[in-house]
């Protein structure tokens, strides 16, 4: 009977001190995509992305000249001109057509790359300064809900955005 006491007491006060663990949560949200768009990083990342975007063009375009006067060179070469020779010029211009195509898809694996390399600093701090202030507002979980998962959101949940941009010394 005793041991049955003391375990009915220790129920009792497991349950009460879930009980007010549970009313002390917080949560709290943030759109982390307008956090970025809003320091000053993205904007430095976004200006070396389109540098390193441009010099790809640019060699692109250089390219597709070379293709379009190798294209005249083959349509200037006239009637008269031997078989072997217009042969030649053919497989000149399909090959530089092949190296267009082939430059075409590793310019698009690079900038890929290159957006992710230069976003990745931006995105990490973003991250820290938000786990910075979660734990100092005492917070279990942070959603973000600009990526829509988040199907409800409660009012007692905690906008993270001010107080990140303060951390993060954005106005």
């Amino acid at each position: 009977m005793r041991n049955l006491k003391k375990l009915f007491v220790l129920i009792l006060f497991a349950a009460a001190t879930i009980s007010a663990g549970a009313q002390n949560q917080k949560f709290g949200h943030i759109d982390l995509q307008a956090l970025v768009q809003l320091m000053p990083e993205r904007a430095t990342a976004e200006t070396d992305f389109n540098t390193f975007q441009s010099d790809l063009e640019d060699v692109l375009e250089e390219m597709q000249q070379n293709y379009q006067q190798k294209l005249t060179e083959l349509e200037q070469l006239g009637a008269d001109a031997s078989e072997v020779r217009r042969n030649a010029k053919i497989t000149e211009l399909q090959e530089l057509q092949q190296r267009i195509q082939n430059y075409q898809m590793t310019a698009q694996q690079q900038l890929q790359q290159k957006q992710a390399e230069l976003l990745s600093p931006v995105f990490d701090k973003a991250e820290a300064a938000i786990e910075e202030v979660a734990k100092e507002q005492g917070l279990l979980y942070v959603f973000d809900i600009g990526s829509r998962v988040v199907l409800y959101k409660s009012n007692q949940s905690v906008d993270l955005l001010p107080m990140v941009k303060q951390k993060l010394g954005i106005q």
